[in-house]
């Protein structure tokens, strides 16, 4: 199997172990579930998968359920229909529609609220899914990978987590091991540092891309929010739970202005 995809991936035994694993199951469109501590490289097994996959010429699309607000998170993933809420002015298509022909990749699945995991859950048995406010179903054409780095089953005991939606994610299961267990790869990140993309820097340049990802993706839902009540700063702040204070501060940090002062 080629490794080009993901250099840190088979420096050590547990991680090329791994990676037999992703062989195996790449070429079909069983769900995966990957869990680990943050920071193992969950993002880069997920990509690896995509890569190997008969999917990786489609698009590979990740969804962060943890940064993205839960009343906002049901049309990022399904999309809405004009007129769907207050500020839905165009149909807006969602990340499962995006992901047509290829991957996508819910990660922090924990922090899914329970409602919208009833919901997934019947997506994934369907294969279907309505916008919302919509009627006409669409079908889902990617493959689905999930990721956390929480304790599911402690999550499922506490009533916290859908057994079912559980079962129906982990059809194979990746454990990604700590870093503090894979000792072994640290010569070979060193060996990297003649190559044109050491492995120190690469590790350090995914956290980037993880905060800024996350970065975009709030903005992206803070504007969303601010169109949807005409950019009524108190109803915002209520909506997002956020203080008024708190949402002002947001709202110049990623620099978005309201329609009224844009032609100013």
């Amino acid at each position: 199997m080629s490794t080009d995809h993901a250099p840190l991936l088979d420096g050590s035994l547990k991680m090329r172990a791994i990676l037999t694993i992703i062989e195996n199951i790449a070429d079909t469109d069983a769900m995966v579930l990957i869990r680990g501590e943050s920071g193992v490289g969950k993002d880069l097994v997920a990509r690896a998968i995509h890569t190997q996959s008969a999917r990786r010429h489609g698009p590979f699309v990740k969804v962060n359920c943890a940064a993205i607000p839960s009343e906002l998170l049901e049309s990022e993933l399904f999309g809405h229909e004009k007129g769907a809420f207050t500020g839905a002015h165009r149909r807006k298509p969602g990340q499962f529609e995006y992901a047509r022909g290829g991957t996508i990749y819910l990660d922090e699945i924990a922090e899914l609220p329970p409602a919208l995991q009833a919901k997934l859950l019947h997506v994934l048995q369907d294969f279907r899914f309505a916008r919302v406010g919509g009627h006409g179903l669409i079908e889902v054409d990617a493959r689905v990978i999930a990721a956390t780095n929480r304790d599911l089953e402690h999550a499922l005991a506490r009533g916290e987590f859908r057994e079912d939606l559980y079962y129906r994610l982990n059809v194979v299961e990746l454990r990604i091991p700590p870093l503090r267990e894979r000792r072994e790869e640290i010569p070979g990140q060193i060996g990297h540092a003649a190559a044109p993309r050491p492995a120190p820097m690469v590790t350090e340049s995914l956290r980037e891309i993880a905060r800024r990802s996350a970065r975009e993706a709030e903005r992206r839902a803070l504007a969303e929010v601010l169109e949807r009540v005409r950019w009524n700063r108190a109803e915002a702040s209520r909506i997002l739970k956020v203080s008024y204070k708190t949402l002002l501060h947001k709202i110049a940090e990623c620099e978005l202005t309201s329609p009224a002062r844009r032609f100013v």
